[in-house]
């Protein structure tokens, strides 16, 4: 199987990729070549982790982010490539299918609030779906701040995973969202630098790299699988928290060996087009309705709390200031003391306003 890792780039010649990587285009196109700092620091440790599940896929390189962190271009960078033509996952999403991936892994995300959704990258990951490649991209990893959405795990269709930590629970820094399905390790997994040796990782990056690995396996073992029963089996042999599916770690974390073993005999594919007759709540698979939440944790709570707070009495402050300040008559100054208000010198001569 050939898994197409949409990154910053792959070191071919690291010994725990040897001879399993083909290099597809640079669709960044920042002038950056193998060798430089910002140059296949994330991508190679993430071909290095689907290979750690499945040793035997083939890695299809396609770079469209930089290593200056671990998630997508700013996004008035990204505008700007829009712009131009297509974003760089867009055309990472369709170059991986057009030239054979069986499966593609998206270890990257956007991590601000506005303008990250794309209309274009959404349609790629439905070109990637009609053409039977499932796709996974990482949840993100903003849970232990802002929780922003993030795209392309929040895209229709995409298989998105959260990370857990060694006991199974959710990695504090894996972002909390109802578009999560699965989860997978994500807490020091050891994984190859770009320098020729490795070091351990954290986030929901190597968590979606395991788990297009898994993915791999599964195609491996029923080369028909659609995207839909790849998503389906992952769900129903994932080892499911108590209470069922939520927005803390999607349907459990995934069984391999168990979603390898059941891609023999997947659900029926009854994905089609429908047609939209009214109001209508669809049931996810267990019949967790997706509107179901966890509860707050106290600690956050708290701090949200306290940040609102803050915020009220600093926009109380500024409408107050506005209002002083287009006051027509002033008020009359105190008449001073010897030494004027709170021991200042009296003013001299008449007060500006």
């Amino acid at each position: 199987m050939t898994v197409a890792v949409l990154d910053s780039g792959v070191m071919e010649d690291h010994p725990a990729l040897k001879g399993r990587v083909t290099t597809g285009p640079d669709f960044l196109k920042d002038g950056l070549e193998p060798g430089d700092p910002k140059w296949g620091e994330h991508g190679t440790a993430m071909a290095s982790d689907v290979l750690k599940v499945a040793p035997k896929a083939k890695i299809l390189s396609v770079r469209v982010i930089d290593d200056s962190d671990d998630e997508t271009p700013d996004v008035k960078d990204l505008e700007e490539l829009r712009n131009q033509g297509k974003s760089p996952i867009e055309a990472g999403i369709q170059y991986a299918v057009d030239h054979g991936a069986d499966v593609i892994s998206m270890s990257l995300g956007s991590s601000d609030w506005f303008n990250t959704y794309s209309a274009e990258e959404s349609a790629a990951v439905d070109y990637a779906l009609l053409a039977g490649v499932p796709v996974l991209a990482s949840a993100g990893n903003s849970g232990d701040g802002l929780n922003s959405v993030s795209y392309p795990a929040g895209y229709a269709g995409v298989i998105a995973v959260a990370a857990t930590q060694q006991n199974g629970t959710r990695a504090e820094f894996s972002t909390v969202h109802t578009y999560n399905d699965v989860a997978a390790p994500g807490v020091a997994i050891t994984s190859a630098t770009n320098n020729g040796g490795y070091k351990a990782v954290n986030g929901t990056s190597p968590a979606c790299a395991l788990a297009a690995g898994v993915v791999a396996l599964m195609k491996a073992k029923n080369p028909k699988l659609t995207p839909a029963q790849v998503n389906d089996v992952l769900i129903a042999s994932a080892n499911r928290p108590v209470g069922g599916g939520s927005a803390l770690l999607g349907y459990g974390q995934i069984d391999a060996a168990a979603a390898v073993k059941a891609s023999s005999t997947p659900p029926a594919d009854k994905t089609a087009p429908m047609a939209y007759k009214g109001k209508q709540y669809l049931g996810t698979p267990d019949g967790t309705p997706k509107t179901t939440h966890p509860e707050l944790e106290q600690e956050l709570w708290m701090t949200g709390a306290v940040a609102g707070g803050v915020g009220v009495v600093m926009l109380i402050g500024g409408v107050l200031l506005i209002r002083s300040g287009r006051r027509r008559t002033p008020a009359p100054a105190p008449v001073p003391g010897p030494m004027g208000p709170a021991g200042t010198m009296p003013p001299q001569g008449p007060n500006p306003g």
